[in-house]
């Protein structure tokens, strides 16, 4: 229970945090490109690409370990809810979260291969293992932000597995029969 309440606060830390990214980065592309969307300078412009792809891959880190068992809970908790305290969307969102976090485990082991072959002296800091870096959270990012643009959609799960908790339960009446076959039976 501690352990999932930790990883729907670091979800929620995650939203927050990749929102401000996303704005952030709205905010220069906003100023550092012309009408149609080209950057004024395409090196500043790749290199704070860059820089929003790593803030927001090590915002997801914190994710990254809960992020399978969060989908899980959140697919038991989407069976188990009244249908009038669910969303339509739900189901989808819960679907492309999973499709992303499969295509970033993918990258993640591609990413140990690619570092496998990097020269000895291609070490962290250095060009060259910042250039593959940079590659692999550029890579990584569409489906990071898939889970920005969809993670909600598990906090609003439990959220509604709370509330449904918290309603009265309905009371189950049995079905009561007519002693003498009903109302009809007795007016001939």
């Amino acid at each position: 229970m501690a352990h999932r309440r930790t990883s729907l606060r670091r979800l929620n830390a995650y939203l927050r945090d990749s929102e401000r990214i996303l704005a952030s980065w709205d905010a220069f592309t906003e100023f550092n490109t012309d009408l149609d969307g080209w950057p004024f300078d395409q090196d500043a412009y790749g290199r704070r690409a860059a820089l929003r792809d790593a803030h927001t891959a090590a915002a997801f880190a914190g994710v990254r370990s809960g992020a399978r068992q969060l989908l899980a809970t959140a697919r038991l908790q989407l069976q188990r809810l009244p249908p009038h305290l669910t969303r339509d969307t739900w189901r989808g969102q819960l679907t492309s979260l999973e499709q992303a976090l499969h295509r970033l485990d993918a990258l993640d082991s591609q990413w140990i291969q690619t570092r496998a072959q990097l020269p000895a002296d291609a070490q962290p800091g250095t060009e060259q293992y910042v250039d593959a870096l940079d590659e692999h959270h550029a890579e990584c990012w569409s489906y990071l932000d898939d889970w920005a643009c969809h993670g909600q959609a598990i906090l609003d799960i439990h959220a509604a597995t709370r509330r449904a908790g918290a309603q009265p339960k309905r009371p189950q009446f049995s079905t009561v029969r007519p002693r003498h076959g009903g109302y009809r039976a007795g007016r001939r």
